[in-house]
Formats: C-alpha cells, structure tokens, sequence
C-alpha cells in the first residue's frame, strides 16, 4: 500500500516545465481581449509527439499542442499560445488567405487554386503574428523579434512577405520566428486548406475564430475609450445599438461611432427642438428623439446622416452663407452618397433629389439660393427651420497645448475608416465621398500661399541680362579677363504694376485691412514690382495714387469709414490714362458689397475668412 500511495504522489506530482505551461495559460486567459477570443484547445504533450525541441504546434481546428518536455518562462509559452491561436484567428489555414491562382473549372466557373511554398507561407505567417504580438507588447518572443529586419511597407500584409521572401530567396528551413524549432514549422495541416461553404440551412460558413477574435477586439476597444471618456453606455439604448453596429460591421464610421456621445434625453431633445437627430460637432454630441418610431434600419440611416456632417466639418465650411439652406444643400450631398451606399434605410420624406447626384454642397447651394423660396420650407432631421448641425465655435482643446482638436480627430477617424475600407474591399463608398475624404486628409494650402502664386501668374518677373558695360565686382581679381554684371533691363513699359482696392466701410475691421495689405506689399516687393495704385472707397472711391510696396506696407492713411459701393473704385481705375490696360485688380473687403459688380479685367478678391461674397465670383478668392 505504502509503494502505490508514493507512485500516486509522483504520478500527480506536476513538473516544472508543466508549472510554467499553466502560468503562460493564465498569463494569456487575464489579456484584456486575447484571452476573451475563444476557448482555446490546448494540449500539454511531451517529446513523443513534438520532439525535444518543437515548443508548440498548431493545428486547422484550433488545436494547440505544448510540449511540456521544453523549458521556456511564463511569458514566453503566453507567447508561444497566442501564437498559435492567432494562427488560426487571422486565417493563415484558409483557402481565400493562402497564396494561389483563379482557375476555371469545366463548367466555366472561376475558383482559387492553393499554390504555394508552405514553410515559406509559415515563415511570413509567423513574422506577421510576431509584429502583432510586439506592437500590443504582449508575452516575450522565444527566438527574435521580425522589427527593423524587414522593410516595414510589407508588414501589413502575410502575402506582402510572402512575396518578399520568395524575391530574397529566403532559407525554407529557417524558422526562427515561430514558436516551433529554429528549423520546425509551427503549423500542421496546410496541405488542405479550408475551405467555407454552406451549412444544411444554406447560411455561409465562416471562420469561427476569425469572427471571435473580431468581436473581442472590438468590445475591448470599445470598452476602453467609453473607460478613457469616463462614460457609462446603457447596453440597451438604442442610440449605442446602432453605433455598435456600425463598431461591428462598418469600418468608414466605426471610430465615429464609438468617440461621439449618443443622447437620448426626451426632455433634452424638445428643449433643443429637436424633431429627429442632430449633431453638435462642437462638442462631440449626436441628439436622437427615441419617441419617434423608425426602424433599426432607417435609425442606421440617420445616425450615418450625422455622422458625415461632423467629419465632413459642415459646421467650418459654411463661410458666411445662409446656414439652413446649407445645411439643406449638405442634407442632399449626404442622402444621396447614403442611399448609393445602401447604408440602412431612407426614411420617408428626407431631402433626396437625382437630380443633384454628382454635386457638391458648394454646388448645390448655389442652385437652391435662387429659389431659397420653395427650400426654405423643407425639412432637416431636426425639423423645419432649424438645421441639425447644431452648436457654434467656443474653442475646444487642441487650440493649445499639444492636444488634438475634435475637427482633426474627426478628419482622422474617416480617413483611418475609409483605408480600412479599401483594404477589406467591401461595401461600395460613393466617388463624390471618396474625393471629399481625401481632400479633408490634405492641408489646404495657405492662402497667402495662394496669393503668391496669382502674384507668380499675373505679374510677370524682372528680365535680368549680363552687361559688360558694367564691370562685375570681381573684375579687379582679374584685370585682364573682362567680366560682366547682372543688370535689370531698363523698361518704360508700366505693366507691372496692380491696383489695390480697399473697403474702408465700417464693417471693416482695420487690423485685417492691415493683413491684407501686409501680405499684398511684401509679395509685390519679392516681385520686384516698383508701385502699385491704392484706392480706397466707401460710398465713394478715394485715389490714393501709385505707391511702393515699402509705403503700402507702413502707415496708410484709411480714408472713408462710412457705407460700402466697389463699382466707383473699379471704374476708377478701369477709364485711368495712367494705369495699364490689363493691369491686374485686387479687392480687400468683407462681402458686404453690391449684389453685382462689372469688372473687365483680371481680378481676385482677399475676404476675411467666414466672409462671403454675394454673387458668384469669376476672379478668384483667397480668404486670410
């Protein structure tokens, strides 16, 4: 009894290497979302089924085998784990992930074909994983790190260095990114790829691992910024039901929908006025009154509508005109981009016109301006007269500091969204919202910038010729070697020159008259032009006569102050004897002018920003 009682203690007895195995396995199960994707299958073995140097094998099922007879820390079998779970997680057994051609069949069909190398497709997999691992800084690798070794443009993509290593004629047998042996493949089974088809309800098969491990990620995603934002989301409101849908299913919006506040406050929304939706972009807060019945469809439908307006920064790009038929113009913009993206469904009596298709807000603005009549009794979703782009400009973090403002957060956020996009290629984005997308990713180019080049294209450049009339500086180092000098070519020509109209009405504030003119004088003095005519009006047109750019950019003396009329100033300067025929015009004033001006000469106007003219100007527009 006393023999069988000690080989009982022996045989219960766990080793060393099977006590680190267990502590990697809790290491991995407590990871915030690794150790949430799914039950993970695995299995201690010993040196009979993976040899004395193989530290783990994976399998298609989701098997994992562990060797209990290899020594490696806590960190590193947590390593070794998640390995070889997200083997399976990002699809590396598939048929649609792994290397292959399209081939058709007898009946014509088209269907992949597997061909690959599959100790290098091991290879790119592992080093794949291995960056993954590294960038959530997770376990402890048990060879090397892939970092700084491959060129980083291909380490988004297992057949980016899948492709890279067959071009580098990369040794099959080195596997030491993965988790088997330095010369042993940690996956088995890629003879066979999987392949999904229909089950007996006629439902598509999916991977199973790859779905959990999507899931996982994207409730501890969401978990952490509502943690970071310290907000408490009700599970069963419906706002947070569709932002998780989009969360889950739209990568275009899902970090919109999960950085933006979702109020459903009855009371709040009839305090606002508030019919349907709206959305302060402002504060990061989108309003929905819950007591009107839509769908779940039609609600994804609305909640898309607003978050376009906040990352399309509909709320800046007013400039001065009439904010409801704006937010009429950008309501068609966006129902039509929405219905061709078949987001949700179209609630009954939104603002959706074919006709429009194609058009920018800018565009259409100008359309429905001329019958402001017949528009200005349609509907927002937040209801008639009141646009639902509520909320205006108080400041918001990122002004100082090195903090990131809301606007560029949300710029960020669609763009990041529409690159995921293109790289699941699913779904179908709209061209027209496309190019609004990566126009809202590029700086807009400054507008003194802008002047400089109308400057570069209307006025043209000092003519320079070598003369040896005019000895060079350097002729005494060489008295016997005439040199000549760089003179400007004399020209009784006054074509370069400009005029310069100023608004002096009081509605123009003088510290941006100042800035207007400070930027007009030092480009005229970098192109070398020797005056320019100054004329000031207001109800009337003050000459000022030529002045150099040194005089116009010190102490001016602003004559008027009082009403606004342009058309005197630019007939002023049209019918003068002694301004040039096709001298350029540069307008400074802040919109507030004749409905209609008759200008026959080159032109462009420098408005204020937020400032807009009242008519469509042919010149262009440069707002400062």
């Amino acid at each position: 009894m006393g023999k069988q009682r000690k080989e009982k203690k022996k045989e219960s007895k766990k080793s060393i290497n099977e006590i680190q195995i267990d502590k990697g396995l809790d290491i991995f199960g407590s990871h915030r979302f690794l150790g949430r994707v799914c039950y993970v299958e695995a299995r201690i073995v010993g040196k009979n089924e993976l040899g004395r140097k193989t530290a783990a094998l994976s399998f298609p099922n989701g098997e994992i085998y562990l060797n209990k007879s290899v020594f490696l820390t806590p960190k590193q079998w947590a390593f070794a784990i998640a390995h070889c779970m997200l083997h399976n997680c990002f699809g590396h057994y598939d048929l649609d992930k792994v290397p292959g051609i399209t081939v058709e069949d007898e009946s014509g069909n088209r269907k992949k074909k597997a061909m690959f190398n599959k100790k290098i497709w091991n290879i790119a997999c592992d080093i794949y994983i291995d960056k993954f691992l590294e960038d959530i800084k997770f376990g402890e690798p048990l060879f090397k790190a892939p970092t700084g070794i491959f060129p980083s443009s291909i380490m988004d993509d297992e057949l980016k260095i899948y492709d890279y290593l067959i071009r580098e004629n990369w040794n099959e047998n080195d596997q030491s990114y993965g988790v088997g042996s330095i010369d042993a493949m940690d996956m088995t089974g890629l003879d066979k790829p999987i392949v999904y088809g229909k089950d007996w309800l006629g439902r598509q098969e999916v991977n199973a691992y790859a779905a959990s491990f999507a899931s996982s990620l994207v409730n501890s995603v969401s978990s952490t910024i509502n943690m970071a934002s310290e907000r408490e989301w009700e599970p069963t409101s419906l706002g947070r039901q569709v932002a998780n849908w989009f969360i889950n299913n739209y990568p275009l919006f899902g970090a919109l929908a999960a950085s933006f506040e979702i109020a459903e406050d009855l009371e709040e929304c009839r305090r606002l006025d508030i019919s349907t939706a709206a959305v302060n972009a402002w504060e990061g807060v989108i309003y929905i009154n819950t007591s009107i019945r839509h769908s779940e469809e039609e609600w994804r439908f609305i909640m898309a509508h607003e978050f376009l307006h906040a990352a399309l920064l509909h709320h800046r790009r007013c400039e001065g005109r009439d904010p409801y038929l704006w937010n009429l113009a950008t309501d068609f913009v966006i129902n039509g981009w929405l219905f061709e993206m078949q987001i949700g469904v179209m609630p009954e009596g939104v603002l959706f016109d074919p006709v429009f298709r194609n058009m920018s807000a800018e565009e259409i603005y100008d359309i429905i301006n001329e019958d402001f009549r017949r528009y200005i009794k349609m509907n927002t979703f937040r209801g008639n007269g009141h646009g639902d782009i509520m909320g205006r400009s108080a400041g918001w973090f990122g002004e100082k500091g090195n903090g990131v403002s809301l606007d560029e957060f949300y710029r960020n956020a669609l763009t990041q969204g529409l690159e995921y996009e293109s790289l699941r290629r699913r779904g179908f984005v709209p061209e027209g919202l496309v190019e609004e997308i990566r126009v809202l990713a590029v700086p807009p180019v400054p507008w003194d910038v802008k002047l400089a080049e109308w400057f570069n294209l209307h006025i043209r450049p000092v003519e320079k010729h070598r003369s040896y009339a005019h000895p060079s500086r350097r002729q005494s180092c060489t008295p016997d070697i005439p040199r000549p000098r760089y003179v400007i070519t004399e020209n009784r020509d006054n074509a370069r020159t400009f005029g310069v109209i100023i608004d002096t009405s009081g509605s123009m504030n003088p510290s941006e008259i100042g800035k207007a003119l400070g930027a007009v004088a030092s480009y005229a003095a970098a192109r070398d032009v020797p005056a320019a005519r100054v004329v000031f009006c207001d109800a009337a047109a003050y000459d000022n006569g030529y002045m150099s750019p040194g005089e116009i950019a010190g102490r001016v003396e602003v004559k008027g102050r009082g009403g606004t009329r342009i058309q005197p100033a630019i007939e002023l300067l049209q019918h003068a004897k002694d301004f040039p025929k096709d001298g350029p015009i540069l307008i400074i004033t802040d919109g507030e002018i004749e409905g209609h001006l008759d200008i026959r000469r080159t032109h462009a106007f420098i408005l204020p920003s937020g400032c807009r003219l009242p008519f469509k100007a042919r010149g262009e527009v440069f707002y400062f």
